[in-house]
Protein backbone atom coordinates (compact mmCIF):
# COMPACT_ATOMS: atom_id res chain seq x y z
CA UNK A 1 0.00 0.00 0.00
CA UNK A 2 1.19 3.50 -0.80
CA UNK A 3 1.76 5.89 2.01
CA UNK A 4 -0.87 8.66 2.41
CA UNK A 5 0.22 12.01 1.12
CA UNK A 6 0.36 14.73 3.74
CA UNK A 7 -2.07 17.60 3.13
CA UNK A 8 0.55 20.09 4.24
CA UNK A 9 3.03 18.97 1.59
CA UNK A 10 0.36 19.31 -1.13
CA UNK A 11 -0.37 22.94 -0.35
CA UNK A 12 1.29 25.48 -2.66
CA UNK A 13 3.64 28.04 -1.30
CA UNK A 14 1.90 31.22 -0.24
CA UNK A 15 4.81 33.41 -1.27
CA UNK A 16 7.38 32.43 -3.82
CA UNK A 17 10.91 33.55 -2.93
CA UNK A 18 11.99 36.39 -5.24
CA UNK A 19 14.78 35.86 -7.69
CA UNK A 20 18.13 37.53 -7.12
CA UNK A 21 17.39 39.95 -9.98
CA UNK A 22 14.14 41.10 -8.36
CA UNK A 23 15.89 41.37 -5.01
CA UNK A 24 18.61 43.58 -6.48
CA UNK A 25 16.05 45.73 -8.30
CA UNK A 26 14.04 46.18 -5.11
CA UNK A 27 17.21 47.08 -3.18
CA UNK A 28 18.09 49.66 -5.87
CA UNK A 29 14.57 51.11 -5.75
CA UNK A 30 14.65 51.30 -1.94
CA UNK A 31 18.03 53.03 -1.98
CA UNK A 32 16.89 55.51 -4.64
CA UNK A 33 13.68 56.18 -2.69
CA UNK A 34 15.59 56.95 0.50
CA UNK A 35 17.94 59.22 -1.45
CA UNK A 36 14.92 60.90 -3.07
CA UNK A 37 13.43 61.63 0.34
CA UNK A 38 16.54 63.63 1.14
CA UNK A 39 16.33 65.43 -2.20
CA UNK A 40 12.65 66.17 -1.60
CA UNK A 41 13.49 67.85 1.68
CA UNK A 42 11.50 65.47 3.88
CA UNK A 43 12.16 66.36 7.49
CA UNK A 44 10.13 65.12 10.45
CA UNK A 45 11.66 67.66 12.91
CA UNK A 46 10.73 70.56 10.60
CA UNK A 47 7.21 69.17 10.29
CA UNK A 48 6.85 68.94 14.05
CA UNK A 49 8.25 72.44 14.56
CA UNK A 50 5.84 73.78 11.91
CA UNK A 51 2.71 72.35 13.54
CA UNK A 52 2.20 75.42 15.80
CA UNK A 53 2.38 77.69 12.75
CA UNK A 54 -0.19 75.51 10.97
CA UNK A 55 -2.46 75.75 13.99
CA UNK A 56 -2.06 79.54 14.08
CA UNK A 57 -2.91 79.94 10.39
CA UNK A 58 -5.87 77.58 10.74
CA UNK A 59 -7.07 79.58 13.74
CA UNK A 60 -6.90 82.83 11.77
CA UNK A 61 -9.03 81.24 9.04
CA UNK A 62 -11.94 80.83 11.44
CA UNK A 63 -14.45 82.29 10.96
CA UNK A 64 -14.21 82.86 7.19
CA UNK A 65 -14.56 86.50 6.13
CA UNK A 66 -17.68 87.64 4.28
CA UNK A 67 -16.72 91.26 3.53
CA UNK A 68 -15.73 90.44 -0.07
CA UNK A 69 -18.13 87.61 -0.69
CA UNK A 70 -19.74 89.18 -3.79
CA UNK A 71 -16.53 89.87 -5.76
CA UNK A 72 -15.10 86.51 -4.74
CA UNK A 73 -18.28 84.77 -5.93
CA UNK A 74 -17.92 86.69 -9.20
CA UNK A 75 -14.37 85.37 -9.57
CA UNK A 76 -15.62 81.84 -8.91
CA UNK A 77 -18.15 82.28 -11.72
CA UNK A 78 -15.44 83.56 -14.07
CA UNK A 79 -13.29 80.54 -13.17
CA UNK A 80 -16.10 78.16 -14.11
CA UNK A 81 -16.79 80.06 -17.33
CA UNK A 82 -13.12 79.85 -18.22
CA UNK A 83 -13.07 76.09 -17.59
CA UNK A 84 -16.33 75.49 -19.48
CA UNK A 85 -15.41 77.49 -22.58
CA UNK A 86 -11.89 76.07 -22.69
CA UNK A 87 -13.15 72.51 -22.33
CA UNK A 88 -15.88 72.79 -24.98
CA UNK A 89 -13.54 74.37 -27.55
CA UNK A 90 -10.79 71.91 -26.69
CA UNK A 91 -13.13 68.92 -27.07
CA UNK A 92 -14.37 70.16 -30.45
CA UNK A 93 -10.80 70.64 -31.68
CA UNK A 94 -9.81 67.23 -30.32
CA UNK A 95 -12.22 65.36 -32.61
CA UNK A 96 -10.47 66.15 -35.94
CA UNK A 97 -7.07 65.64 -34.32
CA UNK A 98 -8.21 62.25 -33.01
CA UNK A 99 -9.43 61.28 -36.49
CA UNK A 100 -5.97 62.07 -37.84
CA UNK A 101 -4.26 60.23 -34.97
CA UNK A 102 -6.35 57.05 -34.91
CA UNK A 103 -4.92 54.07 -36.73
CA UNK A 104 -8.18 53.22 -38.51
CA UNK A 105 -8.97 56.79 -39.69
CA UNK A 106 -5.63 58.48 -40.31
CA UNK A 107 -4.94 59.11 -44.02
CA UNK A 108 -1.27 58.09 -43.70
CA UNK A 109 1.04 56.66 -41.00
CA UNK A 110 3.25 59.76 -41.19
CA UNK A 111 0.24 61.99 -40.50
CA UNK A 112 -0.73 59.78 -37.58
CA UNK A 113 2.73 59.93 -36.01
CA UNK A 114 3.01 63.70 -36.50
CA UNK A 115 -0.40 64.38 -34.94
CA UNK A 116 0.27 62.00 -32.05
CA UNK A 117 3.58 63.78 -31.42
CA UNK A 118 1.84 67.16 -31.33
CA UNK A 119 -0.80 65.85 -28.92
CA UNK A 120 1.90 64.31 -26.71
CA UNK A 121 3.77 67.61 -26.65
CA UNK A 122 0.61 69.47 -25.60
CA UNK A 123 0.03 66.95 -22.84
CA UNK A 124 3.64 66.88 -21.65
CA UNK A 125 4.10 70.64 -21.11
CA UNK A 126 2.64 71.55 -17.68
CA UNK A 127 -0.39 73.81 -17.39
CA UNK A 128 1.56 76.54 -15.63
CA UNK A 129 4.11 76.63 -18.44
CA UNK A 130 1.33 77.07 -21.02
CA UNK A 131 -0.26 79.73 -18.81
CA UNK A 132 2.99 81.70 -18.57
CA UNK A 133 3.42 81.40 -22.34
CA UNK A 134 -0.05 82.76 -23.06
CA UNK A 135 0.21 85.47 -20.39
CA UNK A 136 3.34 86.75 -22.11
CA UNK A 137 1.67 86.38 -25.53
CA UNK A 138 -1.81 87.86 -24.98
CA UNK A 139 -1.45 89.55 -21.60
CA UNK A 140 -2.88 88.98 -18.15
CA UNK A 141 -6.46 87.86 -17.75
CA UNK A 142 -8.93 85.10 -18.41
CA UNK A 143 -8.16 84.84 -22.14
CA UNK A 144 -4.72 83.46 -21.34
CA UNK A 145 -6.28 80.99 -18.94
CA UNK A 146 -8.89 79.89 -21.47
CA UNK A 147 -6.22 79.30 -24.11
CA UNK A 148 -4.27 77.23 -21.59
CA UNK A 149 -7.30 75.06 -20.86
CA UNK A 150 -7.96 74.61 -24.59
CA UNK A 151 -4.42 73.33 -25.19
CA UNK A 152 -4.52 71.12 -22.11
CA UNK A 153 -7.90 69.68 -23.12
CA UNK A 154 -6.65 68.85 -26.61
CA UNK A 155 -3.64 67.06 -25.16
CA UNK A 156 -5.90 65.07 -22.83
CA UNK A 157 -8.93 64.35 -25.03
CA UNK A 158 -7.36 63.84 -28.46
CA UNK A 159 -5.35 60.86 -27.23
CA UNK A 160 -8.29 59.10 -25.59
CA UNK A 161 -10.64 59.97 -28.45
CA UNK A 162 -8.22 58.32 -30.87
CA UNK A 163 -7.97 55.22 -28.69
CA UNK A 164 -11.77 55.03 -28.42
CA UNK A 165 -12.06 55.20 -32.21
CA UNK A 166 -9.48 52.44 -32.63
CA UNK A 167 -11.47 50.18 -30.28
CA UNK A 168 -14.70 50.40 -32.32
CA UNK A 169 -15.68 47.09 -33.93
CA UNK A 170 -14.48 47.27 -37.56
CA UNK A 171 -17.15 44.83 -38.80
CA UNK A 172 -19.97 47.33 -39.49
CA UNK A 173 -17.56 49.75 -41.15
CA UNK A 174 -16.25 47.00 -43.42
CA UNK A 175 -19.81 46.01 -44.29
CA UNK A 176 -20.62 49.58 -45.31
CA UNK A 177 -17.42 49.76 -47.35
CA UNK A 178 -18.41 46.61 -49.20
CA UNK A 179 -21.61 48.28 -50.45
CA UNK A 180 -19.78 51.41 -51.58
CA UNK A 181 -20.01 53.77 -48.58
CA UNK A 182 -17.29 56.41 -48.52
CA UNK A 183 -15.00 56.95 -45.50
CA UNK A 184 -16.89 60.04 -44.29
CA UNK A 185 -20.18 58.11 -44.23
CA UNK A 186 -18.55 55.26 -42.33
CA UNK A 187 -17.18 57.71 -39.76
CA UNK A 188 -20.55 59.40 -39.30
CA UNK A 189 -22.62 56.20 -39.16
CA UNK A 190 -20.35 53.71 -37.38
CA UNK A 191 -17.12 55.14 -35.99
CA UNK A 192 -18.26 58.25 -34.12
CA UNK A 193 -21.46 56.69 -32.67
CA UNK A 194 -19.49 53.67 -31.52
CA UNK A 195 -16.87 55.81 -29.79
CA UNK A 196 -19.32 58.41 -28.49
CA UNK A 197 -19.92 56.94 -24.96
CA UNK A 198 -16.18 56.83 -24.26
CA UNK A 199 -15.70 60.30 -25.76
CA UNK A 200 -18.47 61.79 -23.58
CA UNK A 201 -16.95 60.15 -20.52
CA UNK A 202 -13.53 61.57 -21.36
CA UNK A 203 -15.01 65.03 -21.98
CA UNK A 204 -16.67 65.05 -18.55
CA UNK A 205 -13.41 64.06 -16.89
CA UNK A 206 -11.73 66.84 -18.85
CA UNK A 207 -14.22 69.39 -17.50
CA UNK A 208 -13.48 68.30 -13.92
CA UNK A 209 -9.77 68.59 -14.64
CA UNK A 210 -10.21 72.02 -16.21
CA UNK A 211 -12.10 73.36 -13.19
CA UNK A 212 -9.30 72.33 -10.86
CA UNK A 213 -6.64 73.63 -13.23
CA UNK A 214 -8.34 76.99 -13.72
CA UNK A 215 -7.98 77.68 -10.00
CA UNK A 216 -4.21 77.25 -10.20
CA UNK A 217 -3.87 79.30 -13.39
CA UNK A 218 -4.92 82.46 -11.59
CA UNK A 219 -1.76 82.25 -9.48
CA UNK A 220 0.31 83.19 -12.54
CA UNK A 221 -2.02 85.93 -13.79
CA UNK A 222 -4.24 83.84 -16.06
CA UNK A 223 -7.45 85.05 -14.45
CA UNK A 224 -10.00 83.41 -12.18
CA UNK A 225 -10.21 82.85 -8.46
CA UNK A 226 -6.55 81.90 -8.12
CA UNK A 227 -5.54 85.57 -8.24
CA UNK A 228 -7.90 86.33 -5.35
CA UNK A 229 -6.44 83.49 -3.32
CA UNK A 230 -2.87 84.59 -3.99
CA UNK A 231 -3.62 88.19 -2.93
CA UNK A 232 -5.36 87.04 0.25
CA UNK A 233 -2.43 84.86 1.26
CA UNK A 234 0.10 87.59 0.46
CA UNK A 235 -1.87 90.12 2.55
CA UNK A 236 -2.11 87.62 5.43
CA UNK A 237 -5.91 87.72 5.19
CA UNK A 238 -6.31 84.08 6.03
CA UNK A 239 -10.00 84.55 6.82
CA UNK A 240 -10.58 85.72 3.25
CA UNK A 241 -8.46 82.84 1.99
CA UNK A 242 -10.71 80.45 3.94
CA UNK A 243 -13.78 81.88 2.20
CA UNK A 244 -12.13 81.47 -1.20
CA UNK A 245 -11.08 77.89 -0.42
CA UNK A 246 -14.63 77.01 0.67
CA UNK A 247 -16.10 78.45 -2.53
CA UNK A 248 -13.50 76.59 -4.61
CA UNK A 249 -14.45 73.38 -2.82
CA UNK A 250 -18.15 73.99 -3.51
CA UNK A 251 -17.44 74.64 -7.20
CA UNK A 252 -15.22 71.59 -7.70
CA UNK A 253 -17.53 69.33 -5.68
CA UNK A 254 -20.60 70.49 -7.62
CA UNK A 255 -18.95 69.91 -10.99
CA UNK A 256 -17.75 66.46 -9.91
CA UNK A 257 -21.23 65.48 -8.66
CA UNK A 258 -22.94 66.60 -11.86
CA UNK A 259 -20.28 64.85 -13.95
CA UNK A 260 -20.65 61.65 -11.94
CA UNK A 261 -24.42 61.64 -12.39
CA UNK A 262 -24.13 62.23 -16.12
CA UNK A 263 -21.61 59.38 -16.44
CA UNK A 264 -23.88 57.09 -14.43
CA UNK A 265 -26.84 57.86 -16.68
CA UNK A 266 -24.63 57.26 -19.71
CA UNK A 267 -23.49 53.87 -18.42
CA UNK A 268 -27.04 52.83 -17.46
CA UNK A 269 -28.51 53.77 -20.82
CA UNK A 270 -29.17 50.71 -22.99
CA UNK A 271 -26.89 50.47 -25.99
Amino acid sequence: MSEPVSNHSALPRRLEPPSWINTCLFALFLGFFLWSMQGAGMSLPELISGLPNMAQVAGEMVPPATDRLVPVAGSILVTFQMALVGTVIGVLLSIPMALLAARNTSPHPIVRHVVRSIVSFMRTVPDLAWALFFVVSVGLGTFAGTLTIIVDTIGFCARFFAEAMEEVDPGPSEALASIGANPIDRMAVVLLPGAMPSMINTSLFSLEKAVRSSVILGLVGAGGIGAELAVSMEMFRYDQAATIILLIFILVFSVEQVSTRLRSRLMDRPQ
